[in-house]
């Protein structure tokens, strides 16, 4: 394996980590939510989460690239600070986070669901606040399906491809990721390291995803 491939190989995987930390405690608040609350605008928030899944990357891309430009509501005032995130590696784990946050949130719901309630009102009859009952008993009984979510999350952002190019480009040695970097490849015809490419990202992502199967099984 050559010393390029190899640094995609890891930029990818260090990326697609740092995606699974960002989307991890939104995804399990929300997932909690939409597990135990009912209010005014509940589908529209569960339509909201599920939208990745089923709108073209490409477009999302495009939406962050609106949001996240110089121009845009949150990067403006991120360029002031001297923060630059379009066409860097943040824009990478950005866009790994969103398109990756539906399958988290999904995996962990289901196991808030699957939670007794049970053991949640002994925890309050003997004391305990929410935060404590949330954190000491919901938590730990949901705790294999949240990991498995993670690590779905995790596998969605190692295959990422439309969103990302449009928000980070492929910039080699800075932005390329796995995906990416096998289309570029193919496009110039350098189909050997494309071929590298493609071996590697499906043994990542077929281990993460075999482990969280056993993981959402077991849980």
């Amino acid at each position: 394996m050559s010393r390029e491939i190899a640094e995609i190989a890891l930029f990818t995987t260090a990326a697609a980590g740092a995606a699974t930390v960002l989307m991890l405690g939104p995804g399990v608040g929300l997932a909690w939510v939409l597990a135990r609350r009912t209010f005014p605008g509940k589908a529209i928030l569960e339509t909201l989460v599920s939208l990745p899944l089923v709108v073209p990357p490409v477009a999302t891309g495009l939406i962050l690239l609106w949001l996240l430009g110089r121009r845009g509501p949150i990067g403006r005032p991120l360029e002031a600070m001297g923060i630059e995130v379009v066409f860097t590696s943040r824009a990478v784990v950005i866009a790994m986070a969103v398109m990756g946050m539906p399958l988290l949130v999904r995996t962990a719901r289901a196991g808030f669901e699957q939670v007794t309630r049970r053991y949640e009102q002994i925890a309050e009859t003997l004391g305990a606040g929410p935060w404590r009952v949330f954190r000491t008993v919901t938590l730990p009984l949901a705790s294999r399906n949240i990991l498995a979510g993670a690590l779905l999350g995790f596998s969605r952002a190692l295959g990422e491809f439309g969103a990302t190019i449009v928000v980070a480009g492929s910039i080699p040695g800075r932005t390329r990721t796995l995906a990416v970097g096998i289309y570029s490849y193919t496009e110039t015809g350098q189909d050997r390291q494309a071929a590298l490419l493609l071996v590697v990202s499906v043994a990542i992502a077929f281990a993460a995803v075999l482990v969280s199967n056993r993981l959402a099984r077991e849980g």
